[in-house]
């Protein structure tokens, strides 16, 4: 992407997803790192994306006291350190915008940055006082603006959400507070402090209770409980006032050394530390998968309601998971495409070419799927794959009857023709028949590529022509009635023979085919319990995560000295531990619930090779 483009739109205080923007996510196949930056207007958002994107030009700065960004601007550009991610800029609407007047549209503004991103950057200017944390307030507002659950998505009750914060500590993107344009030395009570400090020392909370402490400790509580990872840059001065108009256009030389080092460390930081984005469940998301979200979360916030994360994931899961579907037939039809030019093959040829692409679509099939927890979409999958074999299996049998009958029409044209000049009438002619009968099927079994029909062909052949043969038997004068006889029951003999032959042949495809219905089976529940277990691992590991974030927090409440709070943390610790055990949802739960659904799914869809047993009924 060359230049940022608008993503959602904010007019009249309504917001709009812009279908270019969508459009370009859709195509966008790569995991995605996101990246939001939020805060009051006219702080230098901009800048700080234009930096990242390794960009001087960008996203508009303006130097103006008018807000430059309205609604979510996007800018796509490759990880600079993550191969095969692509780093997806937000620079939102400026807070607090004054031509605004709307505070409830900030508020949404601010939730979609956290719906979308990995990492979000509030970029405020001057110190962290109380002003500055208070214009955080829409932190506060979060649990009636953003929902973890769908069984409480129409509830505006914190209390609905089981495991409390910690539900939300799982899926929140991590938090980078960037101070803007700092005078002061990163000093408390004489000791000298690190960036990071500085913030834990501003969050810290006040005793007591007491409406002014409450109010107090509100914002700061909410940034602890939402956001435990946290890092903090202080930005000085990037150049002299007169100069701050002109910064898009500056020279990075001309820029203050101390805020070009800031700046360099800031874009590491964030290119290092900045993770994949997740949704609910552990699953990576790409840049078409993003786009989902942004459209899903802007059509809850326009007819009123309030976005859930796990109905947003359901829904994508439903679109992702059918496209999987999708994806997966287009793969198998076109590996089957080289041995359909083929046909007649024998069984051995297509069943190989079945089986790997059979592989290759339920490959195609688990790498864009995710959340097909009971294996709906992997079965529709092996339904659609057991259809389209079962008609190219009967293609290529038809094919073979096609090669077989017109090779037998043409080898047995010669003995047509000399039955029409009355050759095989005279005596001793049953025996000349014969000889050019068995040289006649001689040739043709001695004819590769013939297909899986060719003993049955045969053998409707040799019944066909035995009336034939009989008649040049009782013409043969030269012959007693006991030879006859003989060469009578040698015949009947032949075509027992050749039936049994054809019912072998028949035998041996069904085999095949029940042994290829079986093998395919086998892969799709191997490659699908691969994936749900390294699913349950990057659960365990959003949930373990997450623990030790609430734990730590814990901790660090009664080092303050805040044991009320540090209990009460403790209890939601302990729902989030009784509502979150991944650990049981291992190998055992896998075998004993999941496996044996799936395996019974998969059954049911392979009936269709019992139509293509049954000679076409399936194509009727």
């Amino acid at each position: 992407m060359d230049s940022p483009m608008c993503l959602v739109e904010n007019a009249d205080g309504e917001l709009h997803v812009v279908p270019g923007a969508i459009k370009y996510l859709m195509g966008l196949n790569q995991k995605v790192v996101v990246v939001s930056v939020v805060g009051l207007y006219r702080t230098g958002k901009s800048y700080l994306m234009n930096k990242l994107a390794g960009k001087r030009k960008g996203f508009a700065l303006g130097a103006t006291i008018q807000s430059k960004t309205k609604g979510i601007w996007m800018w796509c550009v490759p990880h600079p350190e993550k191969r095969d991610h692509t780093l997806v800029l937000l620079d939102t609407e400026g807070l607090g915008d004054v031509e605004k007047g709307d505070s409830k549209n900030d508020a949404w503004i601010f939730s979609l940055a956290i719906l979308l991103s990995s990492t979000l950057v509030y970029n405020s200017r001057g110190t962290i006082d109380n002003q500055a944390v208070e214009n955080l307030q829409y932190v506060s507002e979060l649990t009636e603006r953003i929902k973890v659950n769908s069984s409480s998505a129409a509830s505006s009750s914190h209390d609905d959400e089981e495991g409390g914060d910690a539900q939300f500590v799982q899926f929140f993107p991590n938090f980078v507070w960037a101070i803007r344009d700092f005078t002061l030395l990163l000093e408390i009570d004489g000791r000298n402090v690190t960036e990071d400090e500085y913030l834990e020392h501003s969050l810290e909370l006040r005793k007591g209770g007491g409406k002014k402490n409450l109010m107090y400790n509100l914002p700061r509580e909410c940034i602890r409980n939402y956001f435990p990872s946290r890092k903090c840059f202080v930005f000085p001065t990037p150049t002299t006032p007169a100069n701050m108009p002109h910064l898009d256009s500056m020279d990075e030389a001309g820029l203050c050394g101390s805020f070009r080092k800031v700046a360099d460390t800031f874009c590491c930081f964030i290119f290092q530390e900045s993770r994949t984005k997740t949704v609910k469940g552990g699953h990576n998301v790409t840049g078409r998968m993003l786009g989902h979200l942004v459209n899903t979360y802007v059509e809850t916030i326009a007819k009123g309601s309030v976005p859930c994360l796990e109905n947003a994931v359901l829904a994508m899961a439903q679109i992702e998971n059918q496209a999987a579907v999708d994806e997966g037939q287009v793969v198998y039809q076109r590996g089957m495409e080289e041995v359909k030019a083929l046909f007649p093959v024998d069984m051995g040829q297509i069943s190989a070419h079945h089986l790997r692409s059979d592989h290759q679509a339920t490959q195609a099939f688990m790498k864009r799927s995710f959340k097909d927890e009971n294996g709906d979409f992997l079965k529709a999958l092996a339904v659609a794959i057991a259809k389209h074999y079962a008609v190219l299996l009967i293609q290529n049998e038809d094919a073979s009857e096609k090669k077989c009958a017109a090779l037998l029409e043409k080898l047995s044209a010669p003995m047509a023709q000399k039955i029409k000049e009355g050759i095989y009438t005279t005596p001793g002619g049953y025996e000349l028949y014969c000889s050019h009968h068995d040289n006649m099927v001689a040739q043709y079994r001695a004819k590769p590529d013939k297909g899986v029909r060719a003993e049955e062909i045969l053998e409707q052949f040799l019944r066909e022509k035995s009336l034939e043969k009989n008649s040049i038997l009782q013409a043969d004068k030269k012959l007693t009635e006991n030879e006859k006889k003989i060469h009578e029951e040698k015949e009947r003999s032949a075509v027992l023979e050749q039936e049994k032959k054809a019912a072998e042949e028949k035998r041996l495809e069904m085999e095949r085919t029940m042994e290829d219905d079986r093998r395919s089976k086998d892969e799709k529940l191997k490659q699908m319990e691969e994936k749900t277990k390294e699913e349950m691992k990057q659960q365990e590991r959003d949930f373990h995560r997450a623990l030790e974030c609430k734990v730590q927090e814990q901790k660090d409440l009664l080092e303050k000295g805040h044991k009320e709070k540090a209990d009460l943390m403790r209890q939601e610790i302990e729902e989030f531990k009784k509502s979150n055990t991944p650990g049981k949802e291992g190998g055992g739960f896998l075998e004993s619930t999941v496996m044996p659904v799936l395996r019974f799914g998969l059954d049911a869809a392979n009936t269709f090779f019992q139509y293509k047993l049954m000679k076409g009924a399936f194509m009727k």
